[in-house]
């Protein structure tokens, strides 16, 4: 089964950047569909963006224009946040699976496997 190693994580102000990255153990280029999604301290996981394996990507409305998600042709997964707000922080995810297709890539009960998280710090 393949590993997800999330990095890049860590503490900006508001109106600051952050890139994410998300290594697979495997290639997961067209193989799989990969999302990043987050998780603030009492609330559950939500989506931040996807993209399925056939490389569209989706993004909620909350970081529509301010992140990109994106894949290199091999097995890294990318998170780029500009304009973060103290909302935007929280655990963030990278999650794979090689089944789930369209609008269930926004669901993470969707995904088999999921990396550990790198926190995200958003300060006013």
């Amino acid at each position: 089964q393949v590993q997800l190693v999330e990095s890049g994580g860590g503490s900006v102000q508001a109106g600051g950047s952050l890139g994410l990255s998300c290594a697979a153990s495997e290639y997961t280029y067209k193989m799989y569909s990969m999302g990043w999604f987050r998780q603030a301290p009492g609330k559950g996981r939500e989506w931040v963006a996807v993209m399925p394996r056939d490389g569209s990507t989706t993004y909620a409305d909350s970081v529509k224009g301010r992140f990109t998600i994106s894949r290199d042709n091999e097995n890294t997964l990318y998170l780029q946040m500009s304009s973060l707000k103290p909302e935007d922080s929280g655990m963030y995810y990278c999650a794979a699976d090689q089944l789930i297709r369209g609008q269930y890539c926004n669901f993470p009960d969707q995904y088999n496997y999921w990396g550990q998280g790198t926190q995200v710090t958003v300060s006013s």
